[in-house]
């Protein structure tokens, strides 16, 4: 079968719209500003939740930290700020502990629910914190 000039000219077209989208989608700076975004609420969350546990060295399982045989972790905009989902424990003897962290608009922590029966026999807890059995 003889080719077409028809054919050869509708595969140039797919294949400059599809070089057109590769190069827009790859030079977009949004997602990219996004991201960082997401980098530093989660750094921020994470050094708050260390210093409520205040546990000395703590391992992470976050969203930039992923371990999916630990359990799935998400960092969203809520509201006006944000929630980080994700898990630690103390050492690799210990448990993980799921957490979900609330914080404001400025990355201060307004609410965080915390599943640590070790936080929960802690005396004169911060009203911040809700653990959960």
């Amino acid at each position: 079968m003889k080719n077409r000039p028809g054919a050869y000219l509708f595969g140039a077209v797919i294949g400059l719209l599809v070089a057109t989208f590769a190069y827009r989608w790859i030079t977009d700076p949004v997602p990219r500003a996004e991201r960082r975004l997401e980098e530093s609420v989660v750094v921020s969350a994470r050094s708050q939740v260390a210093q409520i546990v205040d546990a000395g060295e703590l391992e992470f399982v976050d969203p930039l930290a992923a371990n999916r045989k630990v359990g799935k972790a998400y960092v969203y905009r809520h509201g006006a700020g944000w929630q980080v989902s994700g898990h630690y424990r103390r050492d690799a003897t210990d448990a993980w502990h799921p957490f979900l962290a609330t914080l404001d608009a400025s990355r201060r922590i307004e609410h965080l629910k915390i599943r640590d029966p070790a936080l929960a026999a802690r005396p004169g807890r911060d009203p911040v914190v809700e653990v959960v059995p």
